[in-house]
């Protein structure tokens, strides 16, 4: 059993990489307990919580990450100010969390990197959660529930066996990063653009084939990463073996060269309305040819090579720039 070491003021403890297996406090007057504010106990071999800890009555963030844990004992209780929890790389599932966990403050609570198959009833009415990290784990679904999350600001739940995203998600209206690849999810709920507030998108490595038409009414996304999804695997494949149309080396030139044109001479009214996006900063993506179901009929679906840079992304504002990131 590590003692703890005598300190002065001092609002932040690092006490990580020291082996320690336990945590003694007793050497502590009540008056250095309560300045400590944040405590890192990472890269050490605990194999549970020690009971010291939770004495830190003004502590806000504890970092127990990379260790041996497998349950969080009912007294991380007495925690009433804490508003981080990381506890990354443990052993910790479902089961592993006292039933009133819920009535903490959390705000962050990252747990990537454990053995949940399922996310905990008790974090479903955390209503203070602004960010949620449950990444690298075994979840094979979101839960309606999620919906009560109503601060959530950033969701991770990269790396896990997620299928399906329900619609509930929409109802996340203070969402800004929205991180769910590497997962199997073959489609995209169309409700998600309700998410006004989304800036990121992360939906790499997954099973997509196609994304529906809503997403367009994202106008604050920045990011949408998609590589590692069919879609992208059939578009880089029209990219390698078909040629530029007539058509797209007409709308180049007139575009790069600023001329003026009637969408009844070079262009239709579908395509003239098509925005791009980057690809790998080698191709143009038009995006709307991604954004229909397989059975789609639109004229935007014909040719993903004739519509290609029929509005230059300089035009676009900087804050408005939506980004495919398919590489």
């Amino acid at each position: 059993m590590a003692r703890f070491p005598s300190m002065d003021d001092c609002a932040v403890l690092h006490l990580s990489r020291l082996q320690l297996d336990d945590l003694n406090l007793d050497n502590l007057t009540d008056s250095k307990r309560q300045q400590i504010q944040q405590l890192h106990l990472t890269n050490n071999r605990l194999s549970f919580l020690p009971p010291s800890v939770c004495f830190l009555s003004n502590l806000e963030y504890l970092d127990i990450s990379n260790n041996s844990l497998t349950v969080i004992p009912e007294d991380i209780m007495r925690l009433t100010n804490l508003k981080t929890f990381v506890a990354k790389n443990n052993f910790l599932d479902e089961s592993s969390f006292p039933k009133e966990f819920e009535h903490l403050p959390v705000e962050n609570l990252n747990l990537s990197g454990n053995r949940f198959d399922d996310i905990p009833m008790q974090f479903l009415k955390m209503t203070t959660l602004q960010s949620l990290s449950l990444g690298g784990n075994r979840l094979k679904n979101i839960p309606a529930e999620i919906e009560n999350l109503t601060s959530l600001e950033m969701l991770y739940l990269g790396g896990n066996l997620i299928s399906s995203i329900p619609p509930e998600v929409a109802n996340l209206t203070s969402l800004r990063y929205l991180v769910l690849c590497d997962n199997r999810i073959q489609s995209i709920p169309p409700q998600l653009n309700k998410l006004h507030s989304l800036l990121s998108l992360s939906l790499h490595n997954n099973l997509l084939t196609f994304l529906p038409r809503e997403i367009l009414s994202l106008v604050h996304l920045q990011e949408l990463s998609l590589r590692g999804n069919p879609l992208v695997v059939r578009f880089i494949k029209d990219m390698t073996y078909d040629p530029p149309s007539l058509l797209e080396l007409a709308g180049r030139t007139i575009k790069s060269q600023n001329l003026p044109f009637s969408s009844s001479v070079y262009f239709d009214s579908c395509v003239r309305h098509i925005k791009f996006v980057d690809f790998c900063g080698k191709y143009r993506l038009p995006l709307m040819h991604y954004l229909c179901s397989p059975q789609c009929s639109s004229p935007c679906s014909s040719n993903p090579q004739s519509d290609a840079e029929s509005e230059d992304e300089n035009s676009v504002p900087p804050d408005r720039l939506q980004r495919v990131l398919l590489g």
